[in-house]
């Protein structure tokens, strides 16, 4: 179901700016994200497979594109009308693909033709309960190739609870600094995206998906929740390597 190009600018440009009030220092995470793929796939011979997990519209897969273009990016997401803005607007950044992150097959709906090299995710996987993230990160150890690495970009608590509000505080204050609280929040983009009438059937596909009982996210995990459940997947290392306020850059290497 085709959108015009016209469309999807639109809606992709007022995603970009709707993120940046929830994502502390986000495009400066990117950019590190970007440079840790780089730097992982540097002098290997062939193109570089790089998986990007929960990609919304492209937001990640297309700087990665730009930043790479010898890479072959597989794009995984189950909302049917953020991938078809993907689809459309960064169509030559990435392979496509609609499925649910860690339900049974998905990881045989990527059709991958060889091991990945990097695994990557930016706010996406705390929506995993903390099993289905288990299971996740060992399918995602045993994709990967020997060396390979997995980067997680997401904002993740602090065990302390102290530190949890400081850390909030730095991100707040940040947005406060860059004005990102400016922008139209999720709810605003998501009830202007419903007065749409190209985006209509899409949005009615989406409802359908949702479950007739909706549940609340799981909390989200600390930084060591998520370095423990990677080193039990079998990730020889796993730490953060980068880090503003509550927003964490996480790399676990295969």
């Amino acid at each position: 179901m085709g959108l015009s190009l016209a469309t999807a600018e639109k809606w992709v440009e007022r995603w970009e700016l709707q993120q940046q009030r929830y994502a502390v220092d986000r495009e400066n995470r990117f950019t590190v994200i970007a440079d840790i793929v780089e730097h992982s796939t540097a002098g290997r011979t062939g193109r570089p497979l790089v998986a990007d997990l929960g990609c919304g519209p492209g937001s990640l897969s297309a700087r990665l594109a730009r930043r790479l273009p010898r890479a072959d990016i597989v794009a995984v997401d189950r909302d049917p009308l953020l991938l078809e803005l993907a689809r459309t607007h960064h169509a030559d950044a990435a392979r496509y693909v609609d499925t649910v992150i860690g339900e049974d097959g998905w990881t045989r709906a990527l059709a991958l033709d060889r091991a990945l090299d990097v695994a990557v995710s930016t706010a996406a996987l705390h929506y995993l309960n903390p099993d289905a993230l288990s299971r996740v990160y060992q399918q995602l150890a045993m994709m990967l190739r020997p060396g390979g690495v997995l980067v997680n970009g997401d904002h993740l608590p602090q065990d302390d609870t102290a530190l949890a509000e400081l850390a909030a505080c730095v991100g707040r204050r940040r947005a406060e600094r860059q004005q990102s609280l400016a922008h139209e929040d999720w709810v605003s983009w998501w009830a202007a995206v419903g007065e749409d009438p190209e985006l209509s059937v899409l949005l009615t596909e989406r409802r359908n998906r949702e479950p007739a009982t909706r549940t609340d996210s799981p909390a989200r995990l600390s930084l060591s929740d998520h370095v423990r459940l990677l080193r039990q997947a079998g990730f020889g290392r796993a730490g953060a390597v980068w880090q503003y306020g509550d927003s964490y850059v996480v790399v676990a290497v295969r």
